[in-house]
């Protein structure tokens, strides 16, 4: 079982940054990348950027060159995962979710993808 909490949303003018962080407990032996996605209203929702165990980052491409997500694992217990989103645009604005993906191996045995509850972020122009 993984815990995932969001925390760093909030409303910021065109041009700025916010950081987002998630909060990541439990055990972590089946979680094999830890990712951002989005949903603004009325839309499906989104991968943002996801980072591997290894260290490997993968952005949308609406994101890529402003948002940085990085992954401080401190050991099995704990995770903390950021996304750094700078040069904000209106179109930014969207609930964002962090993710824990589990191996494809305990997919197989029905281990599902860990949520957290979102936080709200709103880029005004």
């Amino acid at each position: 079982q993984v815990h995932l909490m969001e925390s760093g949303g909030g409303l910021v003018q065109a041009g700025g940054s916010l950081r987002l962080s998630c909060a990541a407990s439990g055990d972590f032996m089946c979680i094999s990348a830890m990712n951002w996605y989005r949903q603004a209203p009325e839309k499906e929702r989104e991968l943002v950027a996801a980072i591997t165990e290894g260290g490997s980052t993968n952005y949308a491409d609406s994101v890529k060159g402003r948002f940085t997500i990085s992954r401080d694992s401190r050991d099995n217990a704990e995770n903390t995962l950021y996304l750094q989103m700078n040069s904000l645009k209106p179109e930014d604005t969207a609930v964002y979710y962090c993710n824990a993906e589990p191996r494809q191996t305990c997919k197989l045995r029905g281990i599902l993808d860990y949520w957290g509850p979102g936080t709200q972020v709103t880029v005004s122009s």
